[in-house]
């Protein structure tokens, strides 16, 4: 089933997106606000956000937030940061019952939207600052949960890979900044970073749900209409390919070696879509599947891995390969990663892996539609792109997809950083 979206620019960078559903009971709201990368600002942001979810200026602590939540039928708002490309990306999400249910003459969907505009454009701020508890505590909180990264090693040696390959590019970032900034900040200088946040960022609005679409973009219509904004301009260029490989070896006690080998792909945001699509097709017959090549010769066949696995980030114009290993076999599983990156480029593709890899990634997409939280992630996730594709639509592009053009798209990878994290 094919979900239209209906897309109105409501204010100067402000967009808001009506993606009509009537299959659930509940509606969902997200606001997404796209800044420009840099450590110093991704720092504060990342604090903010969740600062920002704790209480406001109508409701000045947790215990009253809670309970204006609770009456509106236990809708729920969080809070998260990521970033794509040289973005970093603040979400505010709320979720709430439709307006459909409820038994009283109350519109819902324009209260939620009103708790979610409080909760962003009129802070918790006295006196020119944050509570000083909540920010204590919110700080602990954000600087707990990076030391908890530490403990997932196969993310903390992708993370690595990435740092050593990215530290001479904005994409490099880490989304939260860095450990060293987020000490530095205080409860005045985050309130500066609400202003500029409110002022410099690309806005997205996705609203999914049967009603009350025109209600909430009024409330989001009226709230942005009081702010003076100066929206941001990302560059989104990108390192094309490798000179050189660069070699990164550090040692842990873990109890699996980490081998990952970071490519770059030679396709980007700023390339056509035909060319992404191909790419991220190629990177899944690569090791995107059960059917992928790395799945069943490297780590199948020659017993060499525990897992081995690519990904593709056409925005970045990356691709990553990475591995559980023992010791002894990462040298011989980094060249069975490159025999099989170089039987791609040979043509060496087999027609039953490439049907088999669009059937995965197509059902894939349709999963997307099974949940209001899946469709947000499916129209949001594409704000790089220039428009929408429904998941049929883009469904059907995948499936055009030729082997020639996958082999082209494995012809442009080059080896950028092979990082192991290595068991002492």
């Amino acid at each position: 089933m094919m979900n239209s979206i209906e897309r109105k620019i409501i204010a100067d960078g402000v967009a808001f997106n009506n993606i009509k559903v009537n299959r659930f009971k509940t509606i969902r709201m997200s606001i997404n606000l796209y800044v420009p990368l840099n450590v110093e600002d991704a720092a504060h942001n990342a604090l903010l956000r969740g600062l920002l979810t704790r209480s406001c200026k109508a409701y000045p602590d947790f215990t009253q937030f809670s309970k204006k939540l609770s009456a509106l039928y236990g809708t729920d708002i969080v809070s998260s940061v990521k970033k794509t490309g040289a973005y970093q990306v603040l979400t505010f999400t709320a979720v709430g019952i439709d307006d459909r249910y409820v038994f009283t003459d109350e519109i819902i969907s324009a209260e939620i939207s009103k708790l979610l505009c409080e909760v962003i454009f009129n802070p918790n701020i006295t006196d020119g600052k944050f509570n000083d508890n909540d920010f204590e505590q919110e700080r602990r909180q954000l600087l707990d949960a990076i030391d908890a990264e530490f403990n997932d090693k196969r993310g903390y040696a992708i993370s690595t890979m990435l740092s050593n390959m990215l530290k001479n590019e904005t994409c490099g970032i880490k989304r939260y900044g860095s450990v060293e900034e987020i000490k530095k900040i205080t409860p005045e200088s985050l309130v500066e970073a609400w202003k500029k946040l409110l002022k410099d960022s690309v806005v997205e609005i996705f609203y999914i749900g049967d009603s009350g679409a025109d209600k909430a973009e009024k409330v989001f219509t009226d709230a942005y209409s009081k702010i003076d904004r100066t929206p941001c301009k990302v560059d989104m260029s990108y390192v094309k390919s490798a000179d050189e490989v660069q070699r990164v070896v550090e040692e842990m006690d873990v109890s699996q070696s980490k081998l990952v080998l970071g490519f770059r792909s030679g396709v980007g945001c700023t390339d056509t879509e035909k060319e992404w699509i191909a790419g991220r097709l190629m990177c899944a017959v690569l090791g995107g599947t059960a059917n992928s090549k790395l799945f069943n010769n490297v780590r199948e066949k020659q017993s060499l891995c525990y897992y081995c696995a690519a990904s593709y980030n056409f925005i970045n114009g990356l691709m990553i390969v990475d591995s559980g290993v023992l010791n002894e076999n990462i040298e011989k599983t980094e060249k069975a990663i490159l025999k099989e990156v170089e039987d791609m480029k040979n043509g060496n593709i087999t027609d039953f892996e490439i049907e088999a890899t669009k059937r995965a990634i197509v059902n894939g997409f349709r999963t997307s539609n099974d949940t209001t939280a899946g469709i947000d992630n499916w129209y949001s996730s594409q704000f790089i792109n220039d428009g929408f594709n429904s998941i049929e639509e883009l469904a059907a592009k995948y499936n055009a997809v030729t082997k020639e053009e996958i082999v082209e798209a494995a012809k442009k990878l080059t080896l950028d950083t092979v990082y192991v994290l290595k068991n002492k």
